[in-house]
């Protein structure tokens, strides 16, 4: 680990693929050392069956219009499901769901089996007992390197008071307040 900036010689080449001299590993490394909350964003496919996974780069962009971001790798197999889908569902996890973070992190299998759930916005599902849930229009998408952004129209949400799972440093973990003391 270095403590000296990483930076490339001509940022402008970053978009092209391979051009890069930072180190995809320590690069992941450093993003790691931001904790992020954990999300299961959702859709349902052109088929009908609901689809999800685990994302962590959630983020807001607009108080007004309400839009919000999260991105997906290029080679996902779940790319075409939320290219598709005219809503997406954002649902931020509680720090007692690490075990259905991970169910939906999977690449196969059936990630609903054993969820509760309920048809939002468009159908997405949205999940029960997480601590706030975003349901969006998908508004827009853009590539970025070997990820897409999706940019989406909240139109419906919800929120409460349980404390968010938290993910950092390829772990899970939680909100502490300032006096070292966990929220109540």
């Amino acid at each position: 680990m270095s403590d000296s900036p990483k930076q490339p010689p001509d940022p402008a080449n970053e978009l092209a693929s391979d051009s890069s001299t930072i180190d995809p590993r320590d690069f992941r490394n450093a993003l790691g050392t931001f904790a992020t909350g954990v999300t299961i964003v959702t859709a349902l496919s052109a088929e009908g069956r609901p689809y999800g996974i685990t994302c962590n780069s959630f983020a807001s962009v607009s108080l007004n219009p309400p839009l919000v971001l999260w991105s997906l790798g290029m080679f996902s197999q779940g790319l075409p499901i939320f290219q598709n889908a005219s809503h997406f569902a954002v649902n931020v996890l509680d720090a007692s769901q690490q075990t259905l973070a991970m169910q939906f992190a999977r690449s196969s299998g059936d990630k609903f089996a054993g969820v509760n759930w309920t048809p939002g916005l468009g159908n997405a599902p949205v999940l029960a007992g997480v601590v706030a849930n975003f349901q969006c229009r998908a508004a827009n998408r853009y590539y970025g390197g070997d990820h897409v952004i999706f940019l989406g129209a909240v139109e419906a949400y919800a929120y409460g008071r349980n404390d968010p799972l938290l993910f950092a440093r390829g772990g899970f973990g939680r909100f502490l307040a300032d006096d070292g003391k966990e929220p109540s």
